[in-house]
C-alpha cells in the first residue's frame, strides 16, 4: 500500500472488507459500490485506504460541540495522506444528559462502537470522543474489534469568570453549589454563576474524568503525543485533528492494530499518569474495563503499590488550583511524562510507530512553568488514589486521598446510614436527621447492580443543617462513584456492593466505622459473628431482574467495580495476565 492507495491484491482492505453475505461476494461488492457511488464517489476514491471517523456529535452533548470542525480537520488529514475518509455516527453520551447515569450507557456505546467498526469496510478508525464515558466506551469497543485505531479527544472548554474570579466546570460548580446550600450565597448569585461556569464547548476544564481519560489515552500511546490538552476551540486542537487523520492512514498501511499499542506496558504507564495527574477515581474503573477487553485483570494491590511511590505532580483542580488550558501551555502530558521518566516504560510502542522514549526525546520540556511540579515539590507526596480493604470492603474500595481533608484520612465515627438515593434525598436535609460533623455518612445500593449503573451519587451532600454551621467535609462511604471534579473525604467503589450481599448491606445506624488511609483499612467495628447474624436475619434480595430490554441485559451481566463494571460477555475470552505486572 503506497500513498494511501489500497493493495489491489488484498481482498480484506477498503471497500472489499467485510462484505454482506448475499451468497455471491462479487455481487456483494458490486452492490456496495453501486450504492456508495450514489453519494458521488468515483472508482479512484473507492480504491483508496478507507478511514472511518466515529461521529459522536449531538445537540445534547456540548462536550462534543466542536465535532463538525474536528471531523473536517480529520478528513483533511486523511486526504493529505491519500486515504478516503468516511464518517459514521454512534451513540453520544453526556454526563448531564444521560438518565439515570452515563455509566449505565457506557457499555452500550462500546457495543455500538465495536459492532459498527466490525460492520463497515474500514482499514483504520479515528475515535472522536471527549465526555467522561465516551473515550472509555470507544477504547473498549475498538479493543474488542481489533483493527488499527487512533483516539482523538474533543478537548477541554475554556474557563469563565465570575465577579473577578476565574471559574470552570465542574469543581467550581460543586463549590458554588455547596456555598448555596450553606446559605453563603443567594438565588441571584447562584443564577449568575450558572451562566459563567462553562466558557465554551468542550469537556470539563479541571482534572475530572474527561481530562483524566484524555491524559491516559496519550500516556497509553493510543492518541498522538501532545493531543490530550489543547482546548476544544483552539487552532492547536484542529491541527491535532488533521495530524490524527494523516496518521490514521499510516496505521492502516502498517497494520498497527490496537492490541500492539494497548499492552501491559501501556496500561502501567496509564496507571502511573492517572496517579500523578491527581486523576479521577473513575479512571480506575475505565482502565479495568479496557484492560478486560484485552484479557488483562487490574490488580488493585499492585496499583496501590504504584500509588505509594508516585506523587501527584499536576496542579489542577480538584487536587490543585489550575485548569486544563494552563496544563496545555505548561507542556501538557509530555511535561508530566518527562518528570516520571524513571517510573514509566519508555520502550512502550505508541500510535506514531515509535516508542514513548523516542517521542519524549523530540519534546522540549526545559522551559520554566508552574503547573507540572518537579518530583521534589509535589502537590501531594503519594498517588492521588489509595486502595482500601477490610471487613467492609473485602473486594476493595478506593479514596481520592489527594482531594480529601487531611485530618479526616484517619477517622473513626458513628455511621449515619441511607438505604438508597431516594432515602438520602428524602432525609439528608431534614432538621430531624440525627447527624454530627464527626459522623460517617453511609449510602447503600448505588453500585453497578443496585442502582443500576453505579451513578455519581457517592458525592453525598453535607446535611444542610451542618452546612449552615460551616461544615465543609465529612467522611462519606458508598458502593457508587463520584465525579472526578469533586473534592472531599469520600470512599467509593465498595465491593462487593450492598445489592448483591456485600458487607455494606449490613451497616446500621450507630455502628462504628474506621477509615485509615495510612493502614489502607476500611472497617466496621462489628464482629464477624455479628455480621453473619445480620446477614442471616435479613438476607439481601438482589434487585428483581427486569423483564426486557437493555436494563435486563445490564443487571444480568454487569461486573463489580474492580472488573470495570463491564458486561461479562464482552470481556476477552481468555486471560493474558494482570496489570500492573508483578515486580
Amino acid at each position: 500500500m503506497a500513498d494511501g492507495v489500497r493493495d489491489a491484491d488484498d481482498p480484506t482492505q477498503g471497500m472489499t472488507r467485510g462484505l454482506p453475505n448475499y451468497g455471491d461476494s462479487g455481487f456483494s461488492l458490486f452492490l456496495r459500490k453501486a450504492f456508495i457511488k450514489g453519494a458521488g464517489y468515483t472508482d479512484e476514491a473507492l480504491d483508496r485506504t478507507v478511514v472511518g471517523i466515529v461521529n459522536t456529535g449531538s445537540g445534547f452533548n456540548p462536550c462534543h460541540g466542536n465535532m463538525p470542525q474536528l471531523i473536517e480537520a480529520v478528513k483533511r488529514g486523511v486526504m493529505l495522506a491519500g486515504g478516503l475518509p468516511v464518517d459514521f455516527p454512534t451513540i453520544s453520551l453526556h454526563e448531564s444528559f444521560s438518565n439515570p447515569t452515563s455509566m449505565y450507557l457506557r457499555n452500550l456505546m462500546s457495543m455500538d462502537t465495536e459492532e459498527m467498526i466490525n460492520a463497515l469496510p474500514l482499514d483504520a478508525v479515528v475515535l472522536i470522543g471527549g465526555c467522561d464515558k465516551t473515550v472509555p466506551a470507544q477504547l473498549m469497543g475498538a479493543a474488542s474489534a481489533g483493527i488499527p485505531a487512533i483516539q482523538l479527544v474533543t478537548g477541554s472548554m475554556l474557563t469563565g469568570g465570575h465577579r473577578g474570579e476565574r471559574v470552570g466546570a465542574c469543581t467550581d460548580c460543586r463549590a458554588f453549589w455547596g456555598r448555596y446550600r450553606g446559605d453563603e450565597i443567594d438565588d441571584q448569585e447562584i443564577s449568575e454563576v450558572n451562566s459563567s461556569l462553562v466558557g465554551s464547548v468542550g469537556t470539563c476544564s479541571v482534572m475530572g474524568t474527561a481530562s483524566t481519560m484524555a491524559g491516559i489515552a496519550e500516556a497509553m500511546g493510543i492518541a498522538l503525543p501532545g493531543s490530550a490538552t489543547p482546548p476544544a476551540v483552539t487552532a492547536d486542537r484542529m491541527r491535532i485533528a488533521e495530524q490524527t487523520g494523516t496518521r490514521a492512514v499510516g496505521i492502516a498501511r502498517e497494520r498497527l492494530t490496537i492490541d500492539r499499542i494497548l499492552t501491559e506496558s501501556s496500561f502501567e504507564n496509564a496507571l502511573r499518569v492517572l496517579l500523578a495527574l491527581g486523576g479521577s477515581t473513575n479512571g480506575i474503573v475505565h482502565l479495568a474495563a479496557v484492560a478486560g477487553r484485552l484479557g488483562f485483570d487490574l490488580d488493585l494491590e499492585r496499583f496501590d503499590r504504584l500509588s505509594r511511590e508516585t506523587p501527584v505532580l499536576v496542579n489542577l483542580k480538584p487536587a490543585g488550583t489550575h485548569y486544563m488550558e494552563d496544563l496545555h501551555r505548561a507542556g501538557g502530558i509530555p511535561m508530566l511524562l518527562e518528570r516520571l521518566r524513571d517510573l514509566i516504560d519508555l520502550d512502550a510502542l505508541t500510535i506514531t510507530g515509535r516508542t514513548l522514549g523516542e517521542e519524549l526525546a523530540e519534546r522540549d520540556t526545559s522551559f520554566p512553568q508552574e503547573v507540572v511540579r518537579p518530583r521534589e515539590d509535589p502537590i501531594y507526596p503519594a498517588g492521588s488514589i489509595a486502595v482500601l480493604r477490610g471487613n467492609l470492603a473485602p473486594g476493595g474500595a478506593i479514596i481520592k486521598q489527594a482531594a480529601a481533608t487531611p485530618e479526616l484520612l484517619e477517622h473513626t465515627g458513628r455511621a449515619v446510614m441511607f438505604e438508597n438515593s431516594a432515602d438520602m434525598a428524602e432525609r439528608i436535609d431534614s432538621e430531624d436527621l440525627d447527624v454530627r460533623a464527626d459522623d460517617v455518612l453511609v449510602l447503600k445500593n448505588i453500585g453497578p447492580t443496585g442502582a443500576p449503573g453505579m451513578p455519581e451519587a457517592g458525592y453525598i451532600p453535607i446535611p444542610k443543617k451542618l452546612a449552615r454551621q460551616g461544615v465543609k467535609d465529612m467522611v462519606r462511604i458508598s458502593d457508587g462513584r463520584m465525579s472526578g471534579t469533586a473534592r472531599g473525604t469520600i470512599v467509593l467503589h465498595v465491593s462487593p456492593e450492598s445489592a448483591i450481599g456485600g458487607p455494606l448491606a449490613y451497616v446500621r445506624d450507630g455502628d462504628t466505622v474506621r477509615l485509615s488511609v495510612t493502614d489502607r483499612v476500611l472497617s466496621l467495628e462489628v464482629s464477624d459473628d455479628e455480621l453473619a447474624r445480620r446477614a442471616e436475619g435479613q438476607p439481601v434480595t438482589r434487585p428483581a431482574t427486569p423483564a426486557r430490554g437493555y436494563r435486563k441485559l445490564f443487571v444480568d451481566e454487569v461486573t463489580q467495580a474492580e472488573e470495570g463494571v463491564d458486561f461479562r460477555f464482552l470481556q476477552a475470552e481468555s486471560k493474558r495476565g494482570a496489570v500492573p505486572r508483578a515486580r
